[in-house]
C-alpha cells in the first residue's frame, strides 16, 4: 500500500470514527397534545420534549412527533396512524422511543372500539421494533383528567379501562411502562384546562423521563430463570411476577423490565399489591419486589427464620445484601423484628400506618378497639399467658434504641385520626425513642387521615426516600435545566415568561460589560431591580442604588429559580463573557420543596465548581440560601441550617458568605421588621441589611 492511500485509508477512518463518537442519541417522543404542549405559555420551550432535551444535553437529540387530538386507536376519531408525524417518526430512525397515547381514546365516540385497543397498541409497538435502530421502546401511561364531562376526556375511563389495557400490553409485549398517572392525581393545579398539564406539570413529566433515560443499568439479569421451584407467572400491572412455594411458605418476586445497578429490591411484609402505587414506581426504575407469606406469625422467632431462609435464597440468587424493607399495619412489626435480628442487612424502612406494640394492635389495650381473635392469635404464637401478654415488651417500639443503633434510615407514613393502630400509642413515641437515641426517622402526616387507605395516593414522597437511601436518586438540584414558569405574580411584565426575563439579563450583561457586581438569584435577588426592563416590582432598588453608589452593578434575580436554573443560566447566558468583577450568589430556598439539604449544598456546589472553571477573574460572593422560616425549630429552618453546613465544610475558590447573623436574633428567630410574613421573602428593611452586609465584603474584595 502506497503512503498516500495510508493516508486516504486513515483519514476516511478517521472521519467514520468521529462521526460514530458524535453519534446523538435519537429519542422520539409519540403522543397526542399534552406531547405536542398545548396550552403551554412558550410551548417551544416548555413541552416536555423540549425540557427532555434541556436536561440530556448535546449528546442526545429529543425529537417531538405529538399530534393534538390524537387517538391510539386506528378506528378512533382522530388516529395516530394517519397523521405525517407517526411516518416521521418511523423514519427518524430513533434509539427511544417514547409513546403516551391514550387520553383521547377516552372519549365515549372512542369507546366502541376498545376490543381493538390491545392489538392496535401492539402493532404500534412492533412498528418501531421492526425499524433498523431497533429502538428502546417505553409506554407511558396517560395522566389523569380533572374534566367531569362523561363523553370527553374522562378520568374514570382512563383509570378503570385505559391504564389496565395499556399494562396488559406492556406484559403481553415485554415492554417497559411508566405509569404517569399518580404523579399528578394531587396536583389538578397543575391542569390549566383539567386536561392539559402546564409547563410545571410538563416539567414533572420530563423529570421522569431523565430517570429512564439516564437508569443506571445492571448487566442483563434473569431472576426468574435461577428459579426451580414450580412457578406460575403472572401480570402485576403490567411486570412479571412469579409465585413459587419455599419451605412450605408461598413467594412472589416481580422483576423489573431494567435491572438497576446492584440489583436492589424491596421487601414487602404483608397486604400484598395493597395501595401497590410504590412498588410499582419503584420497578419503573429497575429494582425487584418481593414477598414471602408469614401470616399470621406476628414477627416472632419463626417469623424471622422463614425470612431468613427466603433472604438467603436471594441472595444466592443475586439480588444486593440489603434489601428496603416496608411494611403496612401489622407489617411493622415483622420488618423491625427481621431488621433487629439481622443487623447490616437493610438499606432502610418504610413503614405505613405500622403496628409498633403489639398491646396497641391488637390487643386494644390504648385508644383503639384492637381485635380479640388476633390478640388470641399472638398470644398462641408467642407462647403467652394474658398476663404475660399484658406485659409484653420486646416490641419495635420497646426496642426504638436498638433500632436506632443499626442505622439506616427510616419513612413512616401515618393518618393522624387512626383509629385501628393510634399514632400517639405506635409511631409518636417510637419517633421520639429514635430520635432520642440518634436514629434517622422521617414521618409523613396525613392530618386527616385513618388507618385506611394506606400509602399516598401519588408515592413521590415516599419513592424518593427509598431510591436516595438507596443510592439511585438522581438530583436535579444539581442538573442544570432552565425555568419552565410563567409566573404573573411575580413582579414580571405582562407576558413576559422565564425565557424573557432570561434574555433580558443576557441583553443587560452584553451591553455592560466589565460591571462591578452582578447579584445573581431567584425572587429575593430579583426584588433588588437593577437596570430591568421586564421587572415592574423593585422593593430593593432604592436601598441597593444607594448603598453601591459609584459602583456599576446589575440584578439577575429570577423569580422561582432553583440551583439548577442559575446553573443553566451560567452555562448558556453571557455571565462568563460579561467577566464582572465580583458576582454575588443567593439560591436554594426553591429547592426546599423537592430536594433534600444534601442534594441542595450539592447543586449549590456545582455552581460554584462551574464559576470556578470557567469565570476565573471574577470574585464570586457565595451566600447560599437565604435564613427562612420567622422562627427557630421548623423543618424549613432546620434545612436551611444543614445545607450551610455542608457548604461551611466544603472548601471553595468562592467566598463563602451566609447571613445568619445578620438576620437571625440570638434566641433564633428572625429579626422582626426584616421580612415578610412567608418568612421567605424581604421587607424593605431586609434589603437594606443584606446590602450594607454585602457591602462590607464587596469592598474588602474591591
Amino acid at each position: 500500500m502506497t503512503h498516500r492511500s495510508t493516508t486516504l485509508l486513515l483519514i476516511v477512518l478517521f472521519s467514520a470514527f468521529s462521526s460514530y463518537a458524535q453519534k446523538k442519541i435519537r429519542i422520539a417522543c409519540i403522543g397526542n397534545s399534552i406531547t405536542y404542549g398545548a396550552g403551554i405559555v412558550n410551548r417551544e420551550s416548555n413541552n416536555y420534549p423540549r425540557q427532555l432535551q434541556v436536561m440530556l444535553g448535546n449528546e442526545y437529540e429529543v425529537m417531538n412527533f405529538g399530534v393534538n387530538g390524537t387517538t391510539l386507536l386506528k378506528k378512533g376519531n382522530n388516529p395516530y396512524w394517519k397523521k405525517s408525524q407517526y411516518t416521521s417518526a418511523l423514519a427518524s430512525k430513533p434509539d427511544i422511543v417514547f409513546i403516551k397515547l391514550g387520553t383521547n381514546d377516552s372519549k365515549a365516540v372512542n369507546r366502541p372500539f376498545y376490543d381493538e385497543f390491545e392489538s392496535d397498541y401492539k402493532a404500534l409497538i412492533e412498528s418501531f421494533r421492526q425499524q433498523e435502530t431497533k429502538p428502546r421502546v417505553v409506554i407511558l401511561l396517560p395522566v389523569p383528567s380533572f374534566m367531569t364531562d362523561s363523553n370527553q376526556i374522562y378520568d374514570p375511563i382512563i383509570k378503570s379501562r385505559i391504564i389496565p389495557m395499556i399494562q396488559k400490553v406492556a406484559y403481553e409485549t415485554q415492554t417497559e411502562i411508566i405509569n404517569l398517572y399518580p404523579l399528578f392525581v394531587d396536583k389538578a393545579d397543575l391542569f390549566p384546562d383539567k386536561i392539559h398539564p402546564s409547563s410545571i406539570g410538563a416539567n414533572i413529566i420530563a423529570k421522569r423521563l431523565y430517570e429512564a433515560v439516564k437508569i443506571n443499568k445492571d448487566k442483563p439479569f434473569d431472576l426468574f430463570s435461577k428459579i426451580t421451584e414450580d412457578k406460575k407467572t403472572s401480570s402485576f400491572y403490567g411486570f412479571d411476577c412469579v409465585d413459587f412455594t419455599l419451605n412450605d411458605h408461598s413467594c412472589k418476586v416481580v422483576k423489573p423490565r431494567v435491572v438497576a445497578k446492584g440489583k436492589p429490591w424491596v421487601w414487602r411484609a404483608r397486604f400484598w399489591g395493597h395501595e401497590p402505587q410504590t412498588d410499582i414506581a419503584l420497578l419503573e426504575r429497575g429494582y425487584h419486589i418481593a414477598y414471602c407469606d408469614v401470616a399470621e406469625l406476628f414477627g416472632n422467632n419463626e417469623a424471622v427464620s422463614v425470612w431468613n431462609k427466603f433472604y438467603a435464597y436471594l441472595q444466592q440468587r443475586g439480588l444486593s445484601k440489603k434489601p428496603t424493607l416496608e411494611g403496612m399495619s401489622r407489617g411493622g412489626i415483622y420488618i423491625y423484628n427481621w431488621a433487629l435480628a439481622n443487623p447490616g442487612k437493610v438499606s432502610a424502612i418504610y413503614a405505613d400506618a405500622p403496628v409498633l406494640d403489639l398491646k396497641s394492635w391488637p390487643g386494644g389495650k390504648g385508644k383503639g378497639p384492637g381485635s380479640k381473635s388476633d390478640w388470641e392469635i399472638f398470644k398462641k404464637d408467642y407462647s403467652l399467658t394474658e398476663e404475660q401478654a399484658v406485659q409484653f415488651n420486646n416490641n419495635p417500639l420497646d426496642n426504638a434504641a436498638k433500632i436506632a443503633k443499626l442505622g439506616f434510615p427510616m419513612l413512616h407514613v401515618v393518618g393522624d385520626v387512626d383509629e385501628a393502630v393510634p399514632v400517639d400509642e405506635n409511631t409518636n413515641p417510637f419517633e421520639e425513642k429514635i430520635k432520642a437515641a440518634g436514629g434517622d426517622i422521617a414521618v409523613i402526616h396525613k392530618p386527616d387521615g385513618k388507618h385506611h387507605p394506606h400509602s399516598l395516593p401519588n408515592p413521590t414522597p415516599i419513592v424518593d426516600f427509598i431510591l436516595r437511601a438507596t443510592g439511585n436518586k438522581f438530583n436535579f438540584a444539581a442538573i442544570a435545566a432552565a425555568g419552565v414558569e410563567y409566573r404573573s405574580g411575580a413582579g414580571w411584565t405582562e407576558g413576559k415568561e422565564w425565557v424573557a426575563q432570561f434574555r433580558n439579563i443576557d441583553s443587560l450583561l452584553d451591553a455592560r460589560k466589565n460591571l462591578d457586581i452582578v447579584f445573581l438569584g431567584n425572587s429575593i435577588t430579583q426584588g433588588i431591580g437593577g437596570t430591568r426592563t421586564y421587572v415592574t416590582s423593585k422593593p430593593g432598588f432604592a436601598i441597593f442604588d444607594s448603598v453601591f453608589a459609584g459602583r456599576t452593578w446589575e440584578c439577575a434575580g429570577i423569580s422561582g429559580d432553583r440551583t439548577q436554573n442559575v446553573l443553566w443560566r451560567l452555562q448558556n447566558g453571557s455571565y462568563a463573557k460579561a467577566k464582572p468583577k465580583v458576582m454575588v450568589i443567593t439560591i436554594g430556598v426553591n429547592n426546599f420543596g423537592d430536594d433534600s439539604a444534601e442534594e441542595i449544598a450539592a447543586g449549590i456546589l456545582a455552581i460554584e465548581k462551574w464559576t470556578k472553571t470557567n469565570m476565573p477573574s471574577t470574585k464570586i460572593i457565595l451566600t447560599g440560601p437565604l435564613p427562612t422560616s420567622l422562627k427557630k425549630g421548623t423543618d424549613r429552618r432546620n434545612k436551611y441550617e444543614r445545607i450551610h453546613q455542608i457548604l461551611a465544610r466544603n472548601k471553595m475558590a468562592a467566598h463563602y458568605f451566609p447571613l445568619s447573623d445578620i438576620f437571625i436574633q440570638a434566641d433564633g428567630d428572625i429579626l422582626p421588621g426584616t421580612y415578610s410574613n412567608d418568612g421567605i421573602h424581604l421587607a424593605k428593611e431586609g434589603y437594606r441589611l443584606w446590602a450594607l452586609a454585602l457591602k462590607q465584603a464587596i469592598d474588602k474584595l474591591l
